[in-house]
């Protein structure tokens, strides 16, 4: 174990120490070491990562707690100089995060550049969400002294940060949803202290991430535990910072045995918090007889979709519903035929690829299921993954619940069924969902109640369009029943991300000396706020 006291600081914000990030200082932990793997050659790269124990996950912790309550009482103006001045540190040091993102996933680099862009755009958003300040949700009833039979007091409503949260890093998005991501920017946004638990996969990455925000951090004033990078074992300190009385709420986006262990660890804690885990999903599409006399030009957009980033996206459409018949056919073979030309492509990691292996030949062994295609395999790429397609029919699909898992990668079903009524009745059986797609117009028999099913399935419905591609805006959700996310009022993507972590605080029959600024009768701050029901900015 490091003493923290003895923590080396990095030369400049390029360097890589294999450390990481507490009090504003990098502490390279004793725990052990860990080394990112080069997805297309499987080399180890350097440096290793020293993995820091529970002594230093307290000290984190317990920082961030000391730092909450200055934090939270920052004006909203401060918090947006915070993102902001966080999203221009990733921007100087833009050449260096491409090039280790590309090292340490495979992801090309046009990829790395767009996501550094998506990271620092929602950063930015977020500067924009506090400068708005709708997130406040304030409210006022005035007094009404001479109501009859009782009067009315005068209570005011705003909403305020709920404590330090630990945010876990995604594996597929070593930016856009890792240290500086969706969940670090909207709990900053909120006021609240952020610890990351990095994720194994890109450490010098996160690394990198991690020392611009603290940069950011100490160059705005701000205390140093109201940000932390962490580096440790796996379940065992993702467990224990979870269940760490200092931790207000979690923000996760991964696997859903990982996420469902942690809602499980906060929900046995003495004082249970709530745990936005963003987990599993298939996204279904479904093909209505109005778009089908373009079955090959829908084949084509599936397939470009299926195989964007070698599947690796949790809106990846991976099962496809279209009626029995000569259109189907025509879908099931150009969609062949495309995937029989799809290069393969690198998994980010060698857990990944593995599980993507195992998943797709299960497939090909299940009773009914027949493998389309597949596409070329590339020797030279040391963890790849292959597009593959399949094909069931309803009665199959119906009967093999295995067929409803995520499989996480470039690999599809395409379900033949009766009618549109057919889709509605397995629609109604499929497990919550981020997306379903629909494809067809207002002339489809049964789309109005295909639509309505939908609704009660996912977050976000598609018609005439393809799932992969959150856009980040004011009107998204990236959310949806369990097992999409572990709660289906949130969302992890768009400025309403914010209210993850937040809760509405009352302020009855208060003098206006003591009264906070968004609910005072002058609003100093111009918020957007109900008065007696009314909205406005008054």
């Amino acid at each position: 174990m490091t003493d923290p006291s003895d923590a080396r600081t990095a030369a400049s914000p390029t360097d890589i120490l294999g450390a990481s990030v507490i009090g504003g200082r990098s502490v390279r932990g004793g725990d052990g070491e860990i080394a990112a793997i080069d997805p297309r050659t499987g080399v180890e790269l350097e440096p290793s990562v020293g993995l820091i124990g529970s002594e230093e996950l307290d000290r984190a912790a317990s920082l961030a707690a000391e730092a909450f309550s200055r934090f939270r009482a920052t004006t909203p103006l401060q918090r947006a100089a915070l993102l902001e001045s966080i999203a221009k540190n990733l921007e100087a040091i833009a050449e260096v995060l491409a090039d280790r993102v590309v090292l340490e996933t495979g992801l090309p680099r046009v990829r790395a550049v767009s996501e550094t862009g998506r990271t620092t755009g929602q950063l930015r958003l977020f500067a924009d969400v506090l400068r708005e300040g709708v997130f406040h949700d304030a409210r006022i009833d005035r007094a009404q002294p001479d109501r009859s039979p009782v009067p009315r007091a005068d209570i005011r409503l705003r909403k305020i940060a709920l404590g330090p949260v630990a945010v876990f890093g995604a594996s597929n998005f070593p930016l856009a949803f890792s240290v500086a991501g969706g969940d670090t920017a909207s709990a900053l946004a909120a006021g609240c202290p952020v610890i990351v638990k990095a994720h194994g996969a890109h450490p010098g990455t996160s690394e990198l991430v991690g020392r611009a925000i603290a940069d950011a951090v100490a160059a705005n004033g701000l205390h140093p535990g109201v940000f932390a990078l962490v580096f440790g074992r796996g379940e065992q300190i993702g467990k224990r910072l979870v269940e760490h009385p200092a931790i207000a709420a979690v923000g996760f986006t991964g696997s859903r045995r990982g996420g469902s262990a942690l809602v499980q660890a906060a929900a046995r804690r003495a004082v249970p918090i709530p745990v936005y885990a963003e987990m599993s999903s298939i996204n279904p599409v479904f093909l209505l007889p109005s778009v089908l006399a373009d079955a090959d030009a829908l084949a084509a957009s599936w397939i470009g979709s299926l195989t964007l980033g070698a599947g690796q996206f949790c809106t990846n459409p991976g099962l496809v519903f279209v009626p029995a018949g000569d259109a189907a056919n025509t879908f099931i073979a150009s969609a062949g035929r495309r995937v029989s030309a799809a290069p393969d492509a690198t998994m980010l990691t060698p857990g990944i690829a593995a599980a993507y292996a195992d998943a797709t030949a299960k497939l090909s062994r299940t009773d009914g299921v027949t493998t389309v295609a597949e596409g070329e395999a590339d020797d030279e790429i040391a963890h790849s993954g292959t597009p593959q397609i399949f094909a069931v029919d309803a009665s199959t699909f119906l009967s093999e619940t295995a067929l409803q898992e995520e499989v996480f990668g470039a690999a599809g079903i395409i379900v033949t069924v009766r009618d549109v009524g057919q889709m509605i009745e397995i629609l109604k059986g499929l497990e919550g969902q981020l997306t379903v797609t629909i494809h067809g117009d207002q002339t489809d028999e049964g789309v109005s109640q295909l639509i309505a099913t939908a609704e009660e399935r996912a977050g976000r419905i598609l018609f005439n369009g393809w799932p992969t591609g959150v856009e980040v805006g004011h009107a998204m959700v990236h959310g949806g029943p369990y097992p999409a996310t572990s709660d289906p009022r949130a969302t992890s993507v768009g400025s309403l991300a914010i209210d993850r972590f937040l809760r509405p605080v009352s302020y009855q029959s208060f003098p206006a000396e003591l009264l906070p600024e968004p609910v005072l009768d002058a609003n100093p701050w111009q918020v957007w706020r109900q008065i007696d029901g009314t909205p406005g900015k008054v």
